[in-house]
């Protein structure tokens, strides 16, 4: 087999993000402060209510039992976290739809899939939910996030994370793919970090998810850093709490002061896309911020603080209710000139899926992020290129979340509905990527699951550390459920890819240098069980016979040297993270 598989990125060399703080524009409310004095709010006065959008409003209720009645539906948000896009559209029933049309961007978006239409998973619908770093594309320039005129101009994901719908059981969960995660298919050329796939196009970043990770996506959302700033604006400005003082010089982030802060839009950008963050614990006494400890998790902490901030939004949104189209029309106008939607999501469509799921409360939506191993060596260089602090998949853990993303067992075929195939269906060969594996080694393990293998081989090692990958060269159905299976059916540092086979091979397993063929259960027989035939009606019903092979035993391997334990799909927070507020300013839950 040739070396040199996989080519470098075509952009040339990736760099490290370092350099001064961006301006801080826009400081943070402080207590007590009123919030109107910097922020345009521009409420009109509510009328009557949209109760066929499911929101929660009782027009009969007395003033005396206000107070109740508010503390009973504050957590109701008509589309729980994906309402910061789509909710917002819900003045389209009330005649909003021509206006909306006018203003929302549609863009063809390749590699978009029809919504399955069997398995379990049947009528749901994923939607992809980007937010842009673009800032050349924003209307007026702002220095608060750095200006496309003085070379601030890169086009990535900062956020990537992907809603789940579920119209059978009227189910919303929402998963979050961190921004470092280094996969084989990010760039039309190869492998970067998963953040870099937007450059090449929304499809490109679709393509990615789908190829490398399993999970196939209907529709895409993007906003950028204006649209997010002006549905907090158009609210009115948010409060969170800050449990101790923070600040990232990257992002803007500068809390002072602890306790229930107003917040305008740009204050709250900078909260989200902090991932430098240092914070004051009670033991450091100075206010010079070269003093403060930083939070070790970076993009990883950022994901926990920006689910957290979801939730506060969602709160704020049912908080004043989307009661009128009239006095909506701020924040649906403030929104829809820089939203940006696939083609095939129509207004009506938006409209379908909050009527669909108004019941939805925000707070119970599950809210995962895959799991990773984080670099811990700095610098990772791959086939000659600097690709900055990295993370690496982690096996059997990202199986594990997506399947309770998508609500499925780990025997069904994600991206096309179905079960797997049993191994002996799948052809297999195996190629040494890392110069430290026996290849022959690997594919008696493969054959021992009852994987057809049908050759080995070696290839050019790309780097000291690389990931194994389950490489498929064929998008039918058939081939991308052997290669799952394949995958699922290794430890470690693997993750699926679309690349050449070798030697006729469905799927070729490419050896890294961390990762382990899954045992066979042992001394564990296949079993038979047999139904007896059941009469009806004066008919039978002929007797079946099922058959189950032995489940394979999944491989717990040791942290490898150069990484962090794999991370967990929710984490706590921690003593420095802003959360919700409670109606008397103290901290919330």
């Amino acid at each position: 087999m040739a070396g040199g598989r996989h080519s470098a990125p075509g952009s040339g060399p990736p760099h490290r993000r370092r350099g001064r703080a961006l301006p801080n524009e826009g400081r943070p409310l402080a207590e007590g402060e009123q919030s109107a004095g910097s922020i345009d709010s521009g409420r009109l006065p509510n009328g009557e209510g949209l109760q066929g959008l499911g929101l929660q409003i009782d027009k009969q209720r007395k003033p005396g039992k206000a107070k109740h009645a508010k503390r009973r539906h504050r957590v109701k948000w008509t589309l729980g976290i994906i309402g910061v896009v789509v909710v917002l559209l819900a003045g389209a029933v009330a005649g909003y739809a021509w206006y909306l049309n006018s203003q929302i961007t549609r863009i063809v978006v390749k590699h978009l899939v029809p919504a399955p239409t069997k398995g379990v998973d049947v009528g749901s619908q994923n939607i992809l939910l980007i937010g842009s770093t673009d800032r050349c594309v924003l209307t007026v320039q702002n220095p608060a996030y750095g200006l496309c005129s003085q070379g601030v101009n890169g086009v990535n994901s900062d956020v990537v994370m992907i809603a789940h719908l579920n119209r059978a059981n009227h189910q919303i969960s929402l998963l979050s793919i961190p921004r470092d995660l280094f996969v084989p298919n990010a760039r039309v050329e190869g492998a970067y970090k998963i953040d870099a796939a937007l450059y090449e196009g929304p499809g490109q970043l679709v393509n990615a998810i789908e190829e490398d990770f399993g999970i196939p996506i209907q529709h895409f959302v993007e906003l950028n850093f204006d649209s997010f700033a002006n549905v907090v604006n158009a609210l009115g400005g948010i409060k969170m709490y800050f449990p101790e003082p923070v600040y990232d010089a990257y992002s803007g982030l500068d809390i002072q002061t602890t306790g229930c802060i107003a917040l305008n839009g740009i204050n709250a950008l900078q909260v989200v896309r902090a991932r430098h963050l240092q914070y004051k614990p009670p033991s450091v006494t100075t206010d010079d911020v070269d003093y403060w400890p930083y939070d070790p998790q970076s993009d990883l902490a950022r994901i926990r603080r920006d689910h957290e901030f979801l939730r506060v939004l969602a709160t704020a949104v049912a908080h004043q209710g989307l009661t009128n189209p009239i006095a909506d029309a701020q924040l649906i106008s403030s929104v829809a000139p820089q939203l940006v939607v696939d083609s095939g999501l129509s207004t009506s469509d938006m409209v379908d899926l909050i009527l669909a799921f108004h019941g939805t409360n925000a707070f119970s939506v599950p809210q995962l992020t895959l799991s990773v191993m984080v670099d811990q060596f700095g610098d990772y260089y791959y086939q000659g290129s600097d690709f900055g602090d990295i993370e690496f998949p982690s096996e059997p853990q990202d199986h594990q979340v997506i399947d309770q993303f998508l609500g499925v067992t780990s025997n069904t075929d994600t991206m096309n509905g179905g079960d797997l195939p049993a191994p002996g269906a799948v052809s297999v060969s195996v190629v040494d990527g890392s110069g430290t594996y026996d290849q022959s080694a690997t594919a008696s393990a493969l054959q021992a699951l009852g994987f057809d293998v049908v050759g080995t081989g070696e290839t050019e090692v790309a780097g000291d550390e690389v990931e194994t990958l389950v490489e498929y060269d064929q998008a039918t159905p058939a081939v991308q459920a052997a290669a799952q299976e394949v995958a699922q059916s290794l430890s470690g540092q693997v993750i699926m890819a679309f690349a050449p086979t070798t030697d006729g091979a469905q799927v070729t397993v490419v050896t890294g240098t961390d990762f382990a063929v899954n045992q066979p259960t042992p001394l564990v027989p296949p079993s038979t069980t047999t139904t007896p035939p059941v009469k009806a009606k004066g008919t039978e019903k002929a007797s079946t016979t099922t058959t189950t092979s032995p489940t394979p035993t999944t491989t717990t391997l040791p942290t490898p040297q150069n990484f962090s334990a794999p991370t967990a799909p929710v984490e706590a927070f921690q003593p420095w993270d802003p959360r919700s507020c409670t109606a008397s300013g103290g901290e919330g839950p």
